[in-house]
């Protein structure tokens, strides 16, 4: 698989940056999914220097080069621009840098300015490129939003998904993506469910067709992405397949390593698959909050028989 990349001239659209020098290299390309603010570099120590990162220039980097001669200035900056970062940004609307315009443009590196606040902005652009550059892949089913957590929707062509995301809208829950999900790995625990840009908004109902869901139920029933928390299949009745057993084992679903808690609900006439859902994401946020309603229940068990032998 080839590394995923984004151009500098994508983060100058994202956050409205000022271009102030480099405009010709835009189209240079950013791998690495978070920034680097070049201190020590400043001062010597290169033993490990991230130059496939975008290098974010705050206060404290600027205010050291203004305190700098100009021979020393010249050697500090010709020591990181000879490494080709992606790009230079300089935060907090800094002005003074005639000679880092000088040598970005002698180098062929953007440098690019916000008015933004130096760590207010590396949250906002760290988060941005960890999206944009995170391993990806496309699944077949529906990501829903229930009570403000991810569910993944699956099960064969034809089963229903779509019709059980169309009750679950009208509940007031909302709508990421249909037919096509596209999951991003955002690290070894968070999977972020998302649409294909083409499917934004997009509800497809056998015999009525395609439904805007914002159109119709308003701005309410669509998220534009969401951490999956829940993976929930679809499938067809089966006679005894199920028993009532007060504790089901864990079951997982693996996307990209990251797993996923994993429940099956079995599809029969007059189900209410939607309330279902439902119960399950509630029965999820209250076991992330230590809460599992069958340690109560044996506990209530043991309590009984204990008071029994009494």
């Amino acid at each position: 698989m080839s590394e995923k990349s984004i151009m500098v001239k994508d983060l100058v659209h994202q956050f409205s940056l000022e271009v102030l020098a480099g405009e010709n290299q835009l189209h240079r390309k950013v791998t690495r999914p978070r920034t680097h603010r070049p201190g020590l570099e400043f001062i010597g120590y290169f033993d490990f220097f991230p130059m496939h990162r975008v290098q974010i220039l705050g206060q404290k980097e600027i205010n050291f080069l203004h305190s700098l001669s100009h021979e020393e200035r010249r050697l500090r900056i010709a020591n990181i621009v000879k490494y080709h970062p992606p790009c230079f940004i300089v935060t907090s609307q800094q002005d003074g840098l005639q000679y880092l315009k000088k040598f970005c443009s002698a180098e062929n590196i953007p440098l690019l300015r916000t008015h933004e606040r130096t760590s207010e902005f590396i949250e906002k652009l760290n988060a941005f490129m960890a999206s944009a550059l995170a391993e990806e892949m496309v699944i077949h089913g529906v990501c829903l939003n229930v009570y403000g957590m991810g569910i993944l929707l699956r099960g064969k062509s034809g089963i229903g998904k779509s019709e059980t995301a169309h009750t679950l809208i009208g509940r007031g829950h909302r709508l990421v993506a249909d037919d096509i999900v596209v999951l991003k790995r955002l690290s070894p625990e968070t999977l972020i469910g998302t649409h294909n840009e083409t499917n934004k908004e997009f509800l497809a109902l056998r015999s009525i067709g395609l439904l805007n869901v914002v159109r119709v139920y308003g701005s309410r029933a669509f998220k534009d992405e969401t951490r999956i928390a829940l993976d929930i299949e679809l499938t067809t009745w089966e006679k005894d397949s199920l028993h009532n057993e007060l504790e089901v084992e864990s079951k997982y679903k693996e996307y990209m390593g990251v797993k996923v808690p994993h429940i099956e609900i079995q599809l029969q006439p007059g189900r209410d698959v939607a309330g279902l859902i439902e119960a399950a994401a509630t029965n999820w946020n209250l076991q992330q909050q230590g809460y599992r309603a069958i340690e109560e229940f044996m506990k209530r068990v043991d309590d009984e028989l204990d008071a029994s032998k009494e």
